[in-house]
C-alpha cells in the first residue's frame, strides 16, 4: 500500500513534489527576459515522476531549460519532439533521471514539463528561460503578464469528460516569489500592477532603472499583470545585435539581426475625423463562466454585465448610416437580426432590448459555429466588416478558429478581447493577428469600456492598405525579412519587424527602412534611421525573438495546408529550433542525468501539481468539502461534451498519460462529473439561468438589479442620430428636477439642442476621467448640433454651466 511519509498534500492524498516558484523578470525598453526557478523535492518512499502543465505568453520564446541535482548540472537540449520523448521514456526505463519540456500540439501557449525518477528524499532544481515582447496598451503602458491560470480548454467535439486534481487557490501548497528589474532609455515614471506589489525601487538618479516585487502573501488566484510607464511616449527605435560566434555565417544565428520597433504617425486630418460607413459585427460570449467576477474586489460585478454595459457603449457610439449585428454563443449561437441591418432608432432599439436580455446561460465556450456563419453571409458593398469577439474562454480547437479568421482575412479586420484571467493569449492575439486587427486583455478590476471604445475608433479608422517596407542599405549588405508581412497599421500602436543582415560594407554605417501605405486613399510613408553597429551586451535576445517570429509565421502558413504532412516544412521548422534553441510545436527540450541510478522496477508513481481552483464565479455554488475528491457539479446534459486541454502525448505503459490542463493534469474519467469548479461553461444550459439556481433541492431568489453607473445611465438614454431629447429620465440622470430643466432652457432653443447641450456639458464637466468611453459618441452628437444650426448654443452652454455647476467652454463641446 502505497502512503506518504510527510509534506503537501493534493486532496486525493497524494505528496506534492513542487515546493517553490520563483520567477524572475528583466526588462529592457519594450522586452522581458523571464527566469523561472521551479523547486522540486520527493518526500515519499518511492521515485516519482512529477508532472506540471503551465500557460505562458503565446508569443514567448522558450531558450533555455535545466536542471540542477545535487551539484550535477543537466542542460536541456532543443530535440525534434518524437526523439525527444523516445529518449525521455529510456532513460527513465534504464534508472536515468531525465527532464522533458514540450509544447502543446494545440495551443502555443500551454507548456507541460515532466521531472522523472525523482528518488525518495531527491531534489531537483529546474530553470526555465524565456523571452517576449511586451504589448502597448491605450494608455501607452507596457503589459507584461505572468500567467498564474489557466482556464479549462472547451472542447466542442466529442471527447471524454475530465477529473482535475485542484485546490482552492488559498490552498495552493507552493510558494510564488516574483521580482522585476525596468531599464530604459527613458525614465520609468510608475509601475502598476493587479496584484499587491512592493514600493517601486529606484536603482539610479534619472531613474531609468527600477526594481519592483510582489508582496508576501499572494494568492493563485490571477495572472500577474504589470504596467510599466515611462515618462516619454513611444519613440520608433532599431537594434542590431551581434551573430552568435560560434554559429555559420549565413545562418540565422551566426548573421546580425536587427529589431524594428515602428510607430507610425497618421496625418491630423485623417485622425480626427471617423469613417461613417461600416458593417460592425459584435460576437459575444454567453458561457457559463461569465458569469465570474471581472475583477476580485466585492464591489466587482459579473463578466457578462460589464459586457451587456460596453455593447450600450458601442451601439450609442456608431454612426448613423452604418450596418451592425450581435451575436452570441455558448453551446449554440443566436444572432439579433437575420442579416446585419442599417443602423437607426428602430434598430438601435430593438438590439438593446435583446441586449438587457443576454445572460450567461448559452452553455459552452463553441465559437467556430457562429464565425462561420458570419463569413457564409456577403459583404455589404462600401461597407467593411469589422468583427469584435469578446470571450473570457479557452478552447481546445484554437487553431482551426484562428485559421478560419485567416482564410478570411481579406474581408473584413477582426478585433479581439480577452476577458478576465486565463483568458488564451493565443486565441485573443491569433484572431487579431490573423484578422488585421488589434488585441486587448481586460483583467482584475479593468473597466472594459475604454479598451473596446479605442478599438472602436482604431475600426472607423480606414484601413491602412497597400504596406511595403523598403530598406536602403550600404552597398553589400542585405537585409532577409523574418517577420511575417504587416498587415495592419494603427496610431499610436507599435509594429515590430525583425530582419537578418547579410553581408558587411566599410563604407557606410547606417541604414534606413522606409514603411509605405496608403491610407484614406493618400500614399504616406514613415521613415526610419538606424545605426549598422551592433548593440553592446545584447545577448542573443534579439535573435531568439526573431526567430519565434519566424517559427510561428512558418508554422501558421502550413497550417492551413496540413503542413504535419508537409516533411520540408516540418523539417525547415526543426532545423530553425534547434539551431536557434528556441522551442516549436515539432520540438521538446530534453535533458537527461546519465551518471544516475538503476533500472527502476516497475511503474513510477505518477504526482500532478495541482490547479488553484478559481473562485471568481458570482453565481451560487454548492457546498463542497475541499479536503476530499471534489466531485460537486454534475453536466448532465452536456455528455459528450466536456473539459479538456491540449494533449501533450500517450505515454508509455509505466505511466499512462492523459489530455493535461493548468497546473493540473487531467486523467480520463467514464463519466460527466467534472471536479472542483471547473464546470461553469457547461452547467449553464436549459436547466440553468442566472436569475435561479438550484442549490439542495430548493431554488434561489433573483437577485435584484444592479443600479447603472449614472455615465451609462445618461449614454442610454442618446438617440441613433446623436442628440438627447428633454424628458424625467434625463433630468434624474442630471441629478436635476424636470422643473429645473425647463426653468433654466433658454428661450430661442429647441428642447433637442438644449438636452443635447446639457448632457454634453456634464459629460465633459463631471465625466472628463472617463473622455475615452464617452468621446464617440460625443463626436456623434456635435455632428448632429452642427446640422441642426441652432441659435443660441452660446446661451444654451451658459446655462447649462450655471445649472450643472460646471465651467465647460463651447469650443470643448466641439462647436
Amino acid at each position: 500500500m502505497e502512503r506518504c511519509c510527510c509534506g503537501l498534500m493534493t486532496p486525493e492524498k497524494q505528496a506534492v513534489p513542487l515546493q517553490s516558484v520563483d520567477v524572475q523578470v528583466d526588462v529592457k525598453d519594450h522586452v522581458a527576459t523571464v527566469v523561472s526557478t521551479l523547486l522540486y523535492q520527493n518526500k515519499e518512499e518511492k521515485p516519482i515522476e512529477a508532472v506540471f502543465v503551465f500557460p505562458m505568453p503565446s508569443e514567448a520564446a522558450v531558450c533555455h531549460f535545466s536542471a540542477k541535482v545535487g551539484e550535477t548540472l543537466i542542460v536541456a537540449e532543443v530535440k525534434e519532439k518524437k526523439q525527444a520523448r523516445e529518449e525521455y521514456d529510456d532513460a527513465l526505463s534504464s534508472g536515468q533521471q531525465a527532464f522533458l519540456l514540450e509544447e502543446s500540439d494545440q495551443s502555443p501557449d500551454i507548456f507541460s514539463m515532466s521531472v522523472g525518477s525523482l528518488p525518495p528524499g531527491e531534489s531537483a532544481s529546474i530553470r526555465l528561460e524565456y523571452v517576449t515582447e511586451l504589448d502597448v496598451q491605450a494608455d501607452e503602458a507596457l503589459r507584461f503578464c505572468l500567467p498564474a491560470v489557466l482556464n479549462p480548454r472547451y472542447q466542442p467535439a466529442e471527447s471524454t469528460s475530465v477529473n482535475v486534481t485542484s485546490v482552492p487557490s488559498s490552498l495552493v501548497p507552493y510558494d510564488l516569489t516574483f521580482s522585476v528589474r525596468v531599464e530604459s532609455p527613458r525614465p520609468v515614471s510608475k509601475v502598476e500592477s493587479s496584484c499587491t506589489m512592493d514600493p517601486v525601487e529606484y536603482l539610479n538618479q534619472d531613474q531609468t532603472k527600477a526594481s519592483v516585487k510582489l508582496a508576501a502573501g499572494h494568492k493563485f488566484d490571477r495572472d500577474v499583470e504589470l504596467l510599466i510607464y515611462y515618462k516619454d511616449s513611444h519613440q520608433p527605435s532599431a537594434v542590431v545585435e551581434a551573430g552568435q560566434a560560434s554559429a555559420k555565417p549565413g545562418s540565422l544565428m551566426g548573421d546580425p539581426v536587427l529589431m524594428l520597433s515602428l510607430y507610425p504617425e497618421f496625418p491630423k486630418d485623417i485622425m480626427s475625423s471617423v469613417s461613417s460607413s461600416g458593417e460592425f459585427v459584435f460576437l459575444l460570449d454567453r458561457s457559463g463562466s461569465m458569469d465570474c467576477s471581472m475583477g476580485h474586489g466585492p464591489q466587482s460585478g459579473p463578466r457578462i454585465a460589464s459586457a451587456r454595459d460596453t455593447l450600450l457603449l458601442l451601439l450609442k457610439s456608431l454612426p448613423m448610416g452604418c450596418y451592425f449585428n450581435i451575436y452570441s454563443f455558448g453551446s449554440i449561437f443566436e444572432q439579433i437580426f437575420k442579416e446585419s441591418a442599417e443602423y437607426n432608432q428602430k434598430t438601435m432599439e430593438e438590439a438593446l432590448e435583446k441586449v438587457e436580455k443576454m445572460h450567461a446561460d448559452l452553455g459552452g465556450t463553441e465559437i467556430l459555429a457562429p464565425l462561420k456563419h458570419i463569413y457564409s453571409q456577403g459583404c455589404i458593398p462600401n461597407q467593411p466588416r469589422q468583427l469584435f469577439v469578446f470571450t473570457d474562454g479557452e478552447v481546445g480547437n484554437t487553431k482551426e478558429v484562428i485559421n478560419l479568421v485567416k482564410s478570411n482575412s481579406g474581408s473584413h479586420r477582426c478585433f479581439s478581447f480577452g476577458i478576465g484571467d486565463g483568458a488564451s493569449s493565443a486565441l485573443i492575439k491569433g484572431l487579431a493577428k490573423e484578422g488585421g486587427g488589434h488585441a486587448q486583455f481586460i483583467t482584475g478590476n479593468d473597466r472594459m469600456q475604454p479598451k473596446v471604445i479605442q478599438s472602436l475608433r482604431f475600426a472607423m479608422q480606414p484601413a491602412v492598405v497597400d504596406i511595403s517596407v523598403t530598406w536602403d542599405l550600404p552597398k553589400g549588405v542585405s537585409a532577409s525579412v523574418l517577420s511575417p508581412p504587416l498587415t495592419s497599421i494603427f496610431q499610436g500602436q507599435r509594429s515590430l519587424l525583425y530582419a537578418q543582415l547579410t553581408g558587411q560594407s566599410k563604407e557606410r554605417t547606417e541604414g534606413c527602412v522606409t514603411v509605405k501605405y496608403r491610407l484614406a486613399g493618400r500614399p504616406t510613408e514613415n521613415k526610419l534611421n538606424f545605426s549598422l553597429k551592433p548593440a553592446e551586451d545584447a545577448g542573443l535576445t534579439v535573435h531568439r525573438l526573431a526567430a519565434r517570429s519566424l517559427i510561428r509565421s512558418l508554422e501558421q502558413d502550413q497550417e492551413g495546408a496540413r503542413w504535419e504532412k508537409d516533411d520540408a516544412a516540418k523539417k525547415k521548422i526543426i532545423d530553425l529550433s534547434v539551431q536557434s534553441g528556441v522551442s516549436s510545436s515539432f520540438t521538446a527540450f530534453i535533458a537527461v542525468n546519465k551518471t544516475s541510478g538503476d533500472a527502476i522496477q516497475g511503474p513510477l508513481l505518477r504526482r500532478n501539481v495541482p490547479l488553484p481552483m478559481m473562485m471568481a464565479c458570482s453565481m451560487p455554488m454548492p457546498q463542497m468539502n475541499y479536503g476530499m475528491q471534489m466531485q460537486s457539479m454534475v453536466c448532465a446534459k452536456k455528455k459528450s461534451k466536456g473539459f479538456s486541454l491540449p494533449k501533450f502525448r500517450s505515454k508509455r505503459s509505466c505511466a499512462s498519460r492523459a489530455s493535461s490542463g493548468g497546473f493540473a493534469s487531467l486523467a480520463s474519467s467514464g463519466g460527466p462529473v467534472v471536479t472542483g469548479m471547473l464546470c461553469a461553461d457547461n452547467m449553464m444550459d436549459e436547466d440553468f439561468d442566472d436569475t435561479m439556481m438550484v442549490k439542495g433541492g430548493s431554488r434561489l431568489a433573483p437577485q435584484p438589479k444592479a443600479l447603472r453607473d449614472p455615465l451609462l445611465e445618461l449614454v442610454s438614454l442618446q438617440t441613433a442620430s446623436g442628440c438627447w431629447k428633454l424628458e424625467p429620465a434625463l433630468a434624474t440622470a442630471l441629478s436635476k428636477t424636470s422643473q429645473d430643466l425647463e426653468n433654466k432652457q433658454p428661450s430661442m432653443a429647441k428642447t433637442e439642442v438644449w438636452a443635447t447641450i446639457l448632457a454634453l456639458v456634464w459629460l465633459h464637466g463631471l465625466k472628463a476621467d472617463a473622455k475615452d468611453e464617452w468621446e464617440l459618441l460625443v463626436m456623434k452628437a456635435a455632428t448632429w448640433l452642427r446640422s441642426q444650426n441652432a441659435a443660441g448654443l452660446t446661451e444654451c452652454v451658459e446655462a447649462a454651466n450655471a445649472l450643472l455647476g460646471c465651467s465647460v467652454q463651447k469650443e470643448a463641446l466641439g462647436l
